[in-house]
């Protein structure tokens, strides 16, 4: 931690993320860069901007191998230029004010500029957040050794909060955490801060993250006491400078559990009032807070419907509390009967939430999931993306791998993600893509529950840390390709070798599909033991994949459970008809014969073994391509993926063979000849 603070040493163990700043062995490309970076120029000491000093120190120290000096105006040509028009009398004369307005608070440009000072680089922002967004962008052009001499670059966020959602409980567990314990030290707070807080918020800006929900969904009702709310303000003063915003989870109960009232009925009015001095309370301590995180109702929470009220009623009241001081509820859909009952998990938060449009405050979202089960390897996009036009929508993805492998399995979620950004929910007509609706939002959003934890490679394994990158980067534009963000991030953390490059790129890009197809292909869905979310039970789970003597699939068609119904046209119509659905989806909307023949002229039964062992055979290419890197990486982390990818092939293999065999026990089929030919095209 201490080395990765003060950049003093190399340290391989994972710990400094992307930001390894290691120097650009380019000759040529040094010396380029170290025309464009004589000095640094930062006319401001607040703690914003303070920290942009200091990033750019670091960060030119290390690429280019020699101390940057930083002065306090321009004084030879080459200089680099930081702020606002506000912080620094430079940018104030060089006109910039409109552009920046456009751009907002956090938006930034990147200029190079010829002026009486010379050859200059500015990074200029309207606000001083912007300016910490600008300054990680410039170091990652030279990371990834891109020409920084006539730059021009203006970005803003796609969406005004990108938060990461971490499930951490008070006695320092983490739910679906697979890298340790909780990275916040509640007993220590408020009184001794860890340096690892300052290092986690420096790596979230890094990708632009703006919000930190601290605390899990299923939140202790403690976690809005005042010691707590205390502990909660010391995390919120070190993030503060970074433009990080804390979040808490809220549980529904908290009246009851903290004050003694012998109700938590959102329409009684004490419990109202509960909540508004709490809110004072809170903002008494964060004047910055964002506001709640709530799961009701919901696999045992607390929540309004156990008073007979809605969820409107439930996120209202606390919408109401928190409006004076401009805080938001995002209140999640995540709602389902339970398992074992009959009908479909799938269309139950549509059912339950479409009615209530336009009875949300305005400052209440609705936090959907990407797919309406739950986050499993390939899930159709949720139908409540673009069907209630008068409630804000926050999308929630899983960063942790909960049923992909978890810290175990090298899988690239960034295709996932953009599949679901780029489905056309056609709500508005053909073009009304998930990420166009969820900007269109009146509250716009997106949440990433985390995969950060106490291990010292923060996410359990050197390749999960791609996910947290990969997702900060898509919050902020979700128009970058998986391609891109790819090649940003192995150069960053892996170096700038031209072997090492390709073949991590191969071993990424296809890795989602070869995890979708050695668990849960074409649409199968939640097969996966109940309780760890990582060995597969097909035998378990047989209400969702439906498999009999006849066929397998789930009929969600009009003739079915009818959850193709939910979805606006044509999207119904085209996953509704055989002859249409991808084949991706095919048993998620349908319940076909063993011996329906598929556009691969295989048959279903045919085709699920070649799937199982496709994506076997992807996982055993990737180990072999990485043996090839033998020499070209650092020891250290080369042998902790060599050993993950070993426990890959073996989690593979496990699923793919005892997938096979349950489903050979219902069919009576024999298995086909199986083949080697990794499917490379699209799930």
């Amino acid at each position: 931690m201490i080395l990765f603070s003060s950049g003093a040493l190399k340290a391989e163990d994972g710990y400094r993320l992307w930001l390894r700043y290691e120097k650009i062995e380019n000759h040529q490309l040094l010396e380029i860069y170290s025309g464009r970076a004589e000095e640094i120029v930062v006319q401001s000491n607040s703690p914003t901007l303070m920290i942009v000093r200091t990033e750019l120190q670091r960060g030119l120290s290390g690429l280019l191998g020699h101390d940057i000096p930083v002065t306090r105006g321009v004084t030879i040509s080459g200089a680099i230029v930081v702020g606002t028009p506000a912080s620094s009398p430079i940018i104030a004369t060089l006109q910039l004010q409109s552009e920046l307005n456009r751009l907002g608070d956090e938006g930034y440009l990147i200029r190079s500029i010829t002026n009486s000072d010379g050859a200059l680089t500015v990074i200029a922002s309207r606000g001083e957040v912007g300016a910490i967004y600008g300054t990680f962008n410039f170091l990652r052009l030279l990371q990834t050794q891109r020409d920084i001499t006539h730059l021009n670059i203006s970005e803003k966020p796609m969406l005004q909060r990108r938060l990461l959602n971490h499930w951490d409980n008070l006695n320092g567990s983490v739910e679906r955490g697979y890298a340790g314990k909780s990275l916040w030290k509640w007993s220590e707070l408020p009184g001794k801060i860890d340096p690892r807080y300052k290092d986690y918020a420096r790596a979230d800006a890094s990708i632009g993250i703006n919000g930190v929900v601290l605390n899990n969904v299923n939140a202790d009702p403690k976690q809005l006491s005042t010691p707590y709310l205390k502990k909660a303000a010391a995390l919120a003063d070190v993030f503060r400078p970074y433009g990080i915003r804390v979040y808490l989870s809220a549980n529904f109960g908290t009246p009851k559990a903290l004050s003694g009232l012998n109700t938590a009925d959102p329409l009684a009015p004490a419990v109202r009032i509960w909540w508004g001095k709490k809110a004072d309370e809170i903002y008494s301590l964060i004047p910055d807070f964002g506001g709640f995180l709530v799961k009701a109702s919901s696999e045992g929470q607390p929540g309004p419907q156990d008073y007979g009220r809605t969820h409107a009623d439930g996120a209202n009241v606390l919408a109401d509390a928190l409006a004076p001081h401009g805080g938001i509820v995002m209140w999640r859909t995540f709602v389902y009967g339970g398992m074992g009952r009959a009908h479909d998990r799938a269309t139950e938060a549509y059912k339950e939430f479409r009615p209530l449009d336009g009875k949300f405050h305005d400052n209440v979202s609705l936090q959907a999931k990407n797919g309406p089960i739950d986050f499993q390897p390939h899930e159709m996009f949720h139908p409540l993306f673009g069907a209630m036009p008068k409630t804000s929508f926050v999308a929630e993805l899983q960063v942790t791998q909960e049923y992909m492998g978890q810290s175990s399995d090298l899988v690239y979620l960034a295709p996932m993600w953009k599949e679901f950004l780029e489905s056309d929910t056609y709500a508005n007509g053909k073009g009304s893509t998930v990420a166009k609706e969820l900007a269109a939002s009146p509250i716009t959003g997106i949440a990433g529950v985390a995969n950060t934890g106490s291990d010292l490679d923060w996410c359990g394994s050197d390749f999960a840390q791609v996910n947290w990158y990969a997702y900060g980067r898509l919050a902020w534009d979700g128009n970058l390709s998986a391609d891109q963000i790819a090649d940003e991030w192995i150069r960053a953390t892996w170096g700038n070798n031209p072997k090492v490059i390709t073949t991590i790129h191969a071993m990424m890009s296809g890795s989602w599909q070869a995890c979708v197809n050695y668990e849960m292909p074409l649409g199968l869905t939640d097969m996966e033991e109940p309780a760890k979310h990582y060995d597969p039970d097909p035998e378990q789970f047989q209400n969702y994949h439906k498999a009999d003597t006849q066929g397998i699939g789930y009929d969600r068609t009009r003739e079915g459970s009818d959850a193709i119904s939910e979805y606006a046209s044509p999207v119904g119509d085209v996953y509704g008809n055989l002859a249409t659905c991808p084949d991706g989806f095919l048993l998620w909307f349908h319940h076909v014969s063993w011996d329906y023949k598929m556009k691969s002229g295989r048959t279903v039964w045919d085709e699920l073994c070649f799937r199982y062992n496709d994506g076997v055979e992807y996982v055993a290419k990737m180990q072999a391509e990485w043996e090839t890197l033998r020499g070209k990486i650092d020891a250290e982390r080369f042998d902790a993926v060599q050993k993950k990818l070993q426990a890959q092939l073996a989690h593979a293999k496990n699923w793919r063979d005892t997938c096979i065999r349950f489903f050979q026990s219902i069919n009576n089929k024999p298995l086909p000849a199986l083949h080697s030919d990794v499917n490379k095209g699209t799930v």
